[in-house]
């Protein structure tokens, strides 16, 4: 009775209240927007009451104007379409290179897979920030050393993801396929794609937001253009400047890109999912 609740709920798309109600959209909405209203209230107030020095910690509002100025200059939507683009460009190479191999390591070459596993975890705990000299060294300043640092980091979440979603898909549902008489790309096509496209989307969205916020990390560390630079050169202790609302600007638009992105990823995942129900036997 109890999983009906559930389900009756979840598929009104909200929790269930008393009752097994479905809590309407906007309620919802709400609950979920007062604690932000209430801590920018806060954060607002603070500055002006003298809680917290203005020039450390400006006040929203402070932020936002000069988000605004900066944007009317061009100056911020230049560093974010930069950074924006190194970061697509990385992580695509890193989706179409792990989720081929995540699917052969974890479908057809298994045997492979339990030989490689343990040097590509090795890998894939290297830190990308100690790796992040060799990659200048070998690759220079410019953008292919940046691009392939994105790829690098992006790939280990995805392949990893992959493989254990190939490993997760119903052994019931393979032996079903092969009965009906399924060829091998029809057994990927309707069952192994589909079972796995959850895992595989879990791993592109952990690597979307890891390999943003490591390139915002990588561009305060050497680079002439990009979100992290630009925060960087605003810093107090840089070169004698300060720029403190245009640094706060900068992390404020990193952390609202990196919703933007999270959102983006789930909106393509949904859509892919309503492929999925499509082709599944």
């Amino acid at each position: 009775m109890a999983d009906t609740g559930v389900k009756m709920a979840g598929a009104n798309g909200g929790w269930a209240g008393q009752g097994g109600q479905a809590r309407p959209f906007g309620l919802r909405l709400a609950l979920s927007a007062v604690p932000i209203l209430v801590f920018l209230a806060v954060w607002q107030y603070a500055p002006s009451a003298g809680l917290i020095s203005p020039t450390v910690l400006p006040a929203p509002t402070t932020i936002m104007r000069e988000v605004a100025e900066l944007t009317m200059t061009g100056e911020l939507v230049e560093h974010i379409a930069i950074s924006l683009g190194r970061t697509v460009a990385g992580l695509a190479l890193a989706i179409m290179l792990a989720v081929p191999l995540g699917f052969l390591l974890g479908g057809w070459f298994k045997t492979l897979e339990t030989a490689v596993n343990p040097l590509l975890h090795m890998f894939s705990q290297a830190n990308p920030f100690t790796l992040l000299p060799a990659f200048i060294a070998v690759l220079g300043l410019g953008e292919l050393s940046k691009v392939t640092m994105i790829l690098w980091v992006s790939m280990w979440p995805v392949l990893f993801g992959t493989v254990s979603g190939i490993r997760n898909v119903d052994p019931e549902l393979v032996k079903m396929a092969r009965s009906f008489g399924l060829s091998r790309g029809q057994l990927f096509e309707r069952v192994l794609l589909p079972g796995a496209l959850p895992s595989v989307f879990a791993g592109i969205r952990s690597a979307t937001l890891l390999a943003f916020f490591f390139l915002i990390g990588a561009e305060m560390i050497g680079a002439s253009s990009g979100l992290g630079y630009m925060i960087s050169q605003a810093c107090p202790f840089h070169q004698g400047s300060f720029q403190l609302e245009k640094m706060w600007a900068g992390i404020v638009t990193v952390a609202l890109l990196g919703i933007l992105l999270n959102g983006a990823v789930a909106r393509i995942e949904r859509r892919f999912s309503r492929w999925r129900e499509g082709a599944e036997i």
